[in-house]
């Protein structure tokens, strides 16, 4: 059974790890921009999509070197000393889901020898998406969801009734861009699925209006912004045709977005804080990605500098 939400003004504070502090890390002058083999320059097996690591970087690379340290893309998977690195920022390590246990176990050894943003306690209460439930208990108000840990067929046919829907959007419980994703609607054969799943309505606006996020550093909004689907998708990535569009959100649109961000506590250095229009008309939390989230530098000009800032605050 669905807990109901209570109203995103009421959000409570979720007491998650602080993040660690190292001594003096501004000596080596050096931060680790953690890719991965899909997306680093010159990778044979490079995703299409790689624009956007290029973008994030290129946003980046000049407000750090302006404070005296340089980025430098190296693969989470590298063979590194760590420790020649004042930091590690978590940046387009888009195959992580696929490789778990070696992404967490990598990401420990990273922040034992240097600060790693976001910490790898954040990363692990984040990687799977049960932990939409705490934000739910905090008081987000959620897209309704049915979580399908064994997927069986008769586990997901009983979605379209808890949730009464026929048309299902599933997703995996640990996964990104959509990769595993399907669109499914009452009577259609089902894909075969062999991960934890999670099912949601699929909820019209996305195709209507799009997709909203939110990008906050240090707990400041630096920019929203709207992702639209190709005509007759629902898929806002560009890998699928997804489009974006600067927007100026409302008063109410900005403090759901931030009382996402709020219900941590502590602020992590960067977030996004991805939303939709619900049938009543409120913003619904789709997620809040907190280990790999593309920024949307396109978007938002001042989003280098106020990263570059934020990070050298947190390092001083």
């Amino acid at each position: 059974m669905l807990v109901p939400s209570r109203p995103v003004c009421q959000t409570t504070q979720l007491h998650l790890p602080a993040t660690p502090r190292r001594p003096n890390p501004l000596a080596m002058k050096q931060v680790a921009f953690l890719a991965s083999p899909v997306t680093m320059p010159g990778s044979p097996v490079r995703r299409a999509d790689s624009f956007e690591h290029d973008s994030q970087v290129a946003a980046l690379r000049g407000p750090l070197a302006a404070r005296g340290m340089e980025l430098v893309e190296v693969s989470w998977d590298a063979d590194e000393d760590w420790s020649r690195f004042s930091a590690a920022v978590i940046g387009t390590t888009w195959d992580y889901w696929n490789r778990e246990t070696e992404f967490i176990e990598t990401l420990a050894r990273i922040e034992a020898a240097t600060s790693l943003f976001n910490p790898v306690s954040l990363v692990n209460w984040n990687r799977r998406k049960t932990y939409l439930r705490e934000l739910e208990a905090a008081g987000a108000r959620l897209i309704p969801t049915v979580w399908v840990d064994d997927p069986q067929p008769d586990a997901v046919c009983a979605a379209f009734e808890t949730l009464g829907t026929d048309d299902l959007v599933i997703k995996r419980q640990v996964g990104a861009g959509a990769d595993g994703q399907h669109r499914l609607k009452r009577g259609e054969a089902l894909p075969d699925l062999c991960r934890p799943m999670m099912a949601q309505p699929f909820l019209p606006s996305v195709q209507t209006e799009g997709e909203f996020s939110f990008i906050f550093i240090g707990g400041a909004l630096s920019h929203a912004l709207r992702k639209r689907p190709k005509p007759g998708d629902y898929r806002i990535q560009s890998l699928y045709g997804g489009y974006e569009e600067d927007v100026s959100p409302g008063a109410d649109d900005v403090a759901a977005a931030r009382a996402v961000i709020t219900a941590l506590g502590e602020p992590p250095l960067y977030g996004r804080v991805d939303m939709v229009r619900g049938n009543a008309g409120e913003l619904l939390l789709m997620e809040l990605e907190l280990i790999e989230p593309y920024l949307y530098p396109r978007n938002g000009p001042k989003l280098g500098e106020l990263f570059a800032g934020e990070l050298v605050r947190r390092l001083g």
